[in-house]
């Protein structure tokens, strides 16, 4: 297939990075990659949907994979799996006997292994540089289920309308399915059974780098899981702290330990990442050295100096996030940073997901939630015109109009955009310059 031929295809699907950025996926279609990654590290702790659509579709997402790499001219395409699942890698095998240019890198779980720069390292050797992208060095890179929802366009003509979503933690029965588009979360998590926790709360994506919900937040094409956790876990306490309190906590209490640089994932690849040093300039409201600050706009957000480095509990990375907002919001830019080597004892650095778990309070939960085949009939959704990286799409449905799942409701806007579809039968009853609500008839 031609590269502008496939960029076409994602584009007018609404095909975008499954994995939780959302950025267009055609916008990553070039001819100047040589390598294509299938990212299926699965980053976080207990999410569990890349592995198990893999496993289910195998023949599917190779298929397209190699497509791909063929369509791009890259030379190579390389699925990233932890080597502890074991049960995929094999059915991948079967698989990729019959696809020579594809190969398996079965990487530790450690994490933030399915960050695509730490990724990217593991299975070519090369390191991105500090707020670079993958092209630079030649590599493109997508999740299995971006991949598996581009065969599905490019083969069964079927646009994006639903997300894989585990809903697991405090639920009777952990569950991955297919939900269309515009869900509410009290909708999909009715699902997974009964609420265990009198007061619960939603963490939406993984607990590391997942942000809050609540009942009424909606399923988007970026949403990978509901974790339903007490309300008093640490998780949630930690998501919902006050980062004015943090800040003063880091003057009065942050030691200097270089903990958290020690273990920076950027920092072992030699990227100019120091939370201890942004830690002593925010303590001594230090400006003498202005890279310090400028050099926070490089944090991956990974949350490993916060959730697991620091000895104190301190929040370097909600502190750098709140100077990369500051940077951001004044179009300041930092200037070339200064890059050194890999570490040479990174690898022993590494962060064991299970030890993860358990310093998360999260080992409880990491039971089975079995992919469930089917799409669960929805009465009504309301479906955000914003759910990738880029200009909203454009509405091109009005009230009282009847559509079909899969029906094109907005299309791509000019620049960066893709199209959005309907993700149930019914009748259009809003239309607005934000979201499209559909009712089933």
């Amino acid at each position: 297939m031609l590269l502008n031929e496939l960029k076409d295809i994602a584009r007018e699907n609404g095909i975008v990075g499954a994995g939780g950025a959302g950025f267009p996926s055609y916008a990553k279609m070039t001819d100047k990659a040589d390598t294509v990654i299938l990212n299926c590290v699965e980053c976080e702790p207990l999410l569990k949907l890349h592995k198990q659509l893999l496993a289910a579709n195998a023949e599917e997402i190779v298929q397209m994979l190699d497509e791909v790499r063929e369509s791009l001219g890259a030379e190579d395409a390389v699925i990233g799996i932890k080597h502890e699942h074991k049960n995929t890698i094999r059915i991948l095998n079967e698989v990729i006997e019959n696809y020579p240019r594809v190969r398996i890198c079965a990487v530790r779980p450690t994490y933030p292994m399915g960050d695509e720069v730490i990724l990217i390292y593991e299975a070519t050797g090369r390191v991105i540089k500090p707020g670079g992208i993958p092209i630079d060095e030649r590599v493109v890179v997508y999740n299995a289920e971006t991949m598996y929802n581009l065969y599905q366009a490019v083969h069964r003509d079927r646009p994006v309308t639903d997300k894989l979503v585990s809903i697991v933690g405090e639920v009777e029965h952990p569950v991955t399915v297919r939900i269309p588009l515009g869900t509410t979360v009290k909708e999909a998590v009715a699902l997974a059974g009964r609420i265990k926790t009198e007061h619960p709360a939603y963490v939406m994506g993984g607990p590391m780098m997942g942000k809050p919900g609540t009942e009424r937040t909606l399923i988007t094409k970026t949403t990978n899981a509901i974790i339903v956790l007490p309300e008093d876990h640490k998780v949630v306490m930690r998501m919902n702290k006050n980062l004015t309190i943090e800040r003063r906590r880091a003057a009065s209490s942050c030691c200097q330990c270089r903990t958290c640089t020690e273990m920076c994932p950027r920092h072992a690849l030699g990227h100019p990442i120091e939370p201890h040093r942004i830690m002593r300039a925010v303590a001594s409201h230090d400006t003498t050295d202005l890279s310090v600050y400028t050099n926070t706009a490089y944090c991956s957000s990974c949350g490993l100096c916060e959730n697991y480095a620091c000895p104190q509990g301190l929040s370097p990375r909600s502190v750098i996030a709140e100077f990369k907002n500051g940077l951001r919001a004044a179009g300041i830019r930092g200037g070339e940073p200064t890059i050194s080597q890999v570490v040479s004892d990174r690898e022993f650095r590494k962060v064991p997901v299970q030890r993860l778990k358990a310093k998360l309070g999260l080992s409880q939960y990491d039971i089975p939630a079995p992919l469930i085949d089917g799409i669960p009939e929805i009465k009504s959704v309301k479906i955000p015109l914003s759910q990738h990286i880029g200009a909203p799409a454009r509405p091109v449905v009005s009230e009282n109009d009847v559509v079909t799942k899969g029906h094109k409701i907005a299309e791509a806007a000019e620049g960066l955009s893709v199209a959005i579809h309907a993700s149930i039968d019914g009748v259009v009853e809003k239309v607005s310059d934000r979201e499209i609500v559909i009712h089933r008839k």
